[in-house]
Formats: C-alpha cells, sequence, structure tokens
C-alpha cells in the first residue's frame, strides 16, 4: 500500500514531521510511505486563485493525494485549531475531491494531555465536509515517544497503536 504522510505543521523542524518519519520507519517493510512535511510553499486559497490557474506546489500535491492509497496526517495544536498551513492545504482541495473516500489516519502530535483536543476536533470537521474516509483517529504526546537527536522511538504501547493503525488501512 502507498501512504502519504502529511505533517500539518508549519515548522520545517516540526515534531510532526519526526513522528510521521518514526512511523515511516515502523511500516516499511509492509508499506511505503512519502512524507509531505512543507505545507507553507502553498500560497493562501482564495477562490480568485482558482480562476488564474492552480500553483504547480498545489497541483503536485492534489497528484500525490490521487496517487497514494491513503493519508496519515499529523497536526499540532496551534490556539485551539489546527495551523493554518494545514487549513489552506485542506482549502486547495475543497471543490476538487481529492480527499473524497480517502482512507485516512488522523493524529495529533503534541506535548501533553489534554492538548490536541480541539485541533482534532477542527480536523476531524474539515475532513468529514470533503467526505474522506477517517478510519481512525487518536493523539499521541511526547510522553509516547522518546526524542534522541531529532528522531523518535516509540514506547511498545504507542508502537502497537501506530501498527494496529495502518492494518486498519489494509
Amino acid at each position: 500500500m502507498k501512504i502519504l504522510g502529511i505533517s500539518g505543521s508549519a515548522s520545517l523542524q516540526s515534531s510532526n514531521f519526526y513522528l510521521l518519519k518514526a512511523i515511516q520507519n515502523e511500516i516499511n517493510e509492509k508499506h511505503s510511505m512519502k512524507i509531505i512535511e512543507n505545507l507553507s510553499e502553498f500560497p493562501l486559497f482564495t477562490p480568485q486563485r482558482l480562476e488564474n490557474g492552480i500553483p504547480k506546489s498545489v497541483l503536485n500535491f492534489k497528484k500525490e493525494l490521487i496517487h497514494n492509497d491513503a493519508i496519515i496526517l499529523s497536526t499540532p495544536e496551534y490556539t485551539h485549531n489546527i495551523p493554518a498551513v494545514l487549513k489552506n492545504m485542506i482549502e486547495w482541495c475543497t471543490h476538487s475531491g481529492e480527499f473524497e473516500s480517502k482512507k485516512i489516519i488522523a493524529m495529533t502530535f503534541t506535548p501533553y494531555e489534554p492538548r490536541g483536543k480541539f485541533a482534532m476536533q477542527s480536523l476531524l470537521s474539515s475532513l468529514k465536509a470533503m467526505k474522506a474516509n477517517i478510519i481512525t483517529q487518536f493523539p499521541l504526546y511526547r510522553t509516547d515517544v522518546t526524542f534522541s537527536n531529532r528522531e523518535i522511538s516509540f514506547t511498545e504501547e504507542s508502537k502497537t497503536l501506530i501498527k494496529e493503525a495502518v492494518e486498519l488501512l489494509e
């Protein structure tokens, strides 16, 4: 199965990106996974931009959405919501349907409980509006992983959770 990992963070050094890299390492024997880490390349969506043509960065992203079987989306929580770059990415796909019926694992990755709760609500609302097929959703916290030189290792419990979630995509 081909999986697209999307880091919803505006930061290029995001822990959400490194989380997706760790997931990629866990599942690479069974599935191929490509990670999109920089949504900040997308210009701000406005309906008028559609009239002038879709930017190449957005077109390339939409092709990735189409050519992958599933998506693992990981986001932090900014001011009780998803980051603006993630919302902007979703808006670029609102009318074109790339998310429709696409299998998705939605995750929040934040420092500690209960952070991430509001971001998850916002993310799920947007994905449901796009008619995405949300297979499962869950929060992960820094207490569920170990950081070492920008690499993430999972606890046994979180490793099992990740593997079971990916199995649901099959």
